[in-house]
């Protein structure tokens, strides 16, 4: 089932599937697999691109050098750009943890105070997907097996989707959009 709100069409399963990362069991696989890059827009491979620098640090060095020879970002089969690969699989800007769990070098010179830019609004907002129509944007959620620990976390702890991605919604969106969402939650809570 699908909800307008303003301008969005937000599919009913972002309040219905329960969602929270679990990267102590995932170990952040959501980086490494699947068929291509992380969606970005063209602002944000501007921000990258002038934040690189600062970024590089935290980047590994097959990272690095996938990103000097091919460019912070690839066009994928949509002609849309994606985040640089290294051998075909892991985003370029991952590094590995103690716990060998992927992580973010534009998230971590976030959070060391290097940049101000979190990270890419499609990572951020996983695992709701967006897609820009010229009359409105869709709001899904992707269900991949590989998130299959977040599911049953966010069962646990009975959070749904659209709760876990509070501040990625409202970074994207903004505050109103994100109340609008909890009238809906609450009136299909009702039915």
């Amino acid at each position: 089932m699908l909800v307008e709100i303003n301008d969005k069409i937000v599919s009913t399963q972002i309040f219905e599937k329960q969602f929270v990362c679990d990267l102590t069991a995932c170990k952040g696989a959501c980086c490494i697999e699947g068929d291509g890059g992380a969606p970005v827009t063209t602002e944000e491979v501007k921000i990258i691109e002038q934040n690189l620098e600062h970024i590089k640090p935290y980047m590994r060095p097959e990272g690095i050098s996938a990103i000097e020879a091919s460019g912070v970002v690839y066009h994928d089969e949509d002609f849309e750009p994606a985040t640089t690969l290294v051998n075909g699989k892991e985003c370029a800007f991952v590094y590995f943890d103690q716990s060998n769990t992927a992580k973010c070098a534009i998230e971590k010179a976030q959070r060391e105070g290097k940049i101000d830019f979190i990270k890419p609004i499609s990572c951020h907002l996983y695992p709701i997907r967006t897609k820009q129509f010229s009359e409105y944007t869709a709001l899904n959620y992707e269900k991949w097996d590989i998130c299959e620990p977040a599911c049953a976390c966010g069962e646990k702890l009975n959070v749904p989707v659209y709760k876990f991605l509070k501040e990625p919604l409202i970074r994207a969106f903004g505050p109103e959009f994100y109340r609008e969402l909890e009238i809906v939650a609450k009136e299909l809570n009702e039915q």
